[in-house]
């Protein structure tokens, strides 16, 4: 009997020696993991409005990662969470209209950011232009959650699909 996995998820897609990233989009809606996958993954490679959409050409030097977000918790504060282990999402109005942004468990980590640098950097990447104040900052409300990542290079993906196609 097949299992059906739900869960909200996110694709990511890197390229290159540094690991560059390349496009992730995804969802806080559970969804069917199958289902989530092949069109998050399409998305992600090809309308991440940060980025050009993945090439033939890029294809041997790609990365994806899936991560299942779990673990959805209220924070009692901007600073409740723990870099490296929980992804956050804040929300915050602008202009009266409530905004949202979101980084998975490693970003601040990959990145060196302490907290204040992390919701500051995610408060630009929501469009906020001003000043960020500690008032600010306090105001915004944020969820933390936590994620299993798998992650496969391309080259895996190719060994992978030899060794099961030979059996």
């Amino acid at each position: 009997m097949v299992q059906f996995c739900f869960s909200p998820l996110f694709v990511t897609w890197k390229t290159g020696a540094d690991k560059k990233l390349r496009g992730c989009i995804g969802t806080f809606i559970a969804m069917s993991v199958n289902k989530g996958l092949s069109e998050y993954a399409i998305q992600s490679s090809q309308k991440d409005s940060r980025f050009k959409p993945i090439g033939k050409e890029d294809v041997s030097k790609l990365e994806c990662g899936v991560s299942l977000l779990t673990n959805f918790e209220q924070a009692s504060s901007y600073l409740d969470w723990e870099i490296g282990v929980h992804g956050i999402q804040i929300e915050f109005p602008l202009k009266g209209v409530m905004k949202t942004a979101t980084y998975l468990p490693e970003v601040s980590r990959e990145q060196g950011w302490s907290k204040v640098q992390t919701i500051n950097s995610l408060l630009r990447k929501g469009g906020y232009k001003e000043h960020v104040t500690e008032e600010f900052r306090n105001s915004i409300n944020l969820v933390r959650y936590q994620s299993e990542k798998s992650v496969v290079t391309y080259e895996e993906y190719c060994r992978y699909r030899r060794k099961h196609r030979s059996s």
